[in-house]
């Protein structure tokens, strides 16, 4: 079975690789180059504008909306800038929403307060509706339970909670 998985997904992947150099080569005249590659680059580029921005989007709804949570969002938004493009990883970096969720916990200082407590109720109430739409698969239940305890030990006492005032990179 698990032959089966690997075995489709090389599939898949020889056919996606085969689909980008076929639209390589229709963009040089439909001759095999060394140049190809640099097309492929391009696409993988504009792949991670795209997700990037998506996630500027999202993470921006997130800061405004409270169901909606903006850490991993804007977390997207940071790797696939970072792969993209470095004057759109500089401006994202710069930008408010940046400094604000993202910042101090990328430097590796941690979190606010304010932060975990809404990511942790987020995440809370979005299992909590799959938790009730599982009322009879118990092996659904019992994963969903275990995965919300270890997400909320990882936020209690793996991620430090800084006070408000670092977060802007004061001492």
């Amino acid at each position: 079975m698990h032959k089966d998985i690997s075995a489709k997904r090389e599939k898949e992947k020889e056919l996606v690789s085969e689909m980008i150099a076929l639209y390589c080569r229709k963009r040089h005249g439909g001759k095999k180059r060394k140049s190809d590659w640099r097309c492929v680059m391009k696409l993988k580029k504009i792949l991670y504008v795209v997700l990037g921005c998506i996630g500027v989007a999202l993470g921006a709804l997130g800061a405004v909306l409270p169901l909606l949570p903006a850490f991993p969002f804007l977390l997207l938004a940071a790797f696939c800038f970072a792969r993209s493009s470095e004057r759109l990883n500089r401006w994202f970096t710069g930008t408010k929403l940046y400094k604000n969720n993202l910042e101090s916990y990328v430097k590796g200082r941690g979190m606010t307060r304010k932060t975990k407590i809404k990511i942790m109720v987020t995440v809370t109430l979005l299992m909590s509706v799959g938790f009730i739409m599982m009322d009879r698969v118990l092996v659904g239940r019992i994963v969903l339970a275990c995965v919300w305890v270890f997400h909320i030990l990882y936020f209690l006492f793996g991620v430090r909670t800084i006070p408000k005032g670092e977060v802007s990179g004061q001492p």
